[in-house]
């Protein structure tokens, strides 16, 4: 479903359609999530909102994404179409900029091609297990909050081999402090299982996690 208007100075488009909700029985409804897109920075242009994922902001007839507001539920940017690439967390709030939403990357980079809900974000109930080595193998403990820096609670290396999550979702970041390169972690991904940390993203190429934080819905 696809409508059309003017406003200002943007033309604003709809699109709606829930490809796969999750049920929860304590609300009776399934969550309801909703982005807004722009063309230009500061929430100008071109705009167009989504209720469900978008592999390829060209088929919508967008060129690039410089700025996004959340209204509802979490969301995961990526750089490339078809959710490949650099990643971005996106929960409920502004993002005028590339720098409000890139994590402080290292490098400059302002392609944002595709995106999608994260529909098993439960900030009160995410948990998981981080592992020294590949296969689940070596040192391991269990998170259930937010950290911003691994080493500060006791993870003695700068990087993690494996990842198990057990439930809700989570963000890891190259960095203390919440920064650098952003991996998603999810429970309904890989059934939470990330046997390696190449498993985590098409553009990880380091297993270095030194801050993880609960996803907030």
């Amino acid at each position: 479903m696809r409508s059309a208007m003017r406003a200002s100075e943007m033309n604003r488009f709809t699109r709606t359609h829930m490809t796969s909700p999750m049920f929860f029985p304590s609300m009776g409804t399934a969550p309801y999530f909703k982005v807004t897109v722009f063309e230009r920075e500061h929430f100008q242009g071109k705009c167009m909102e989504f209720t469900s994922e978008c592999c390829n902001i060209h088929n919508c007839g967008l060129d690039n994404i410089r700025s996004i507001r959340v209204e509802s539920g979490a969301w995961v940017g990526f750089e490339h179409h078809d959710f490949q690439g650099q990643q971005f967390i996106l929960e409920r709030g502004e993002y005028p900029n590339w720098e409000a939403y890139s994590g402080s990357l290292s490098y400059h980079n302002e392609y944002f091609m595709s995106f999608r809900p994260i529909y098993c974000a439960s900030h009160q109930n995410s948990r998981m297990m981080i592992f020294e080595k590949e296969n689940f193998m070596g040192r391991s403990t269990e998170l259930c909050d937010d950290y911003p820096s691994l080493r500060a609670m006791g993870w003695a290396t700068p990087e993690v081999g494996s990842m198990h999550v057990q439930s809700g979702a989570f963000v890891c970041y190259e960095y203390p402090g919440y920064r650098g390169q952003q991996y998603i972690m999810e429970c309904e991904k890989h059934s939470g299982d990330y046997q390696h940390w190449r498993n985590w993203g098409s553009h990880c190429q380091t297993p270095k996690v030194q801050s993880i934080r609960r996803i907030r819905h």
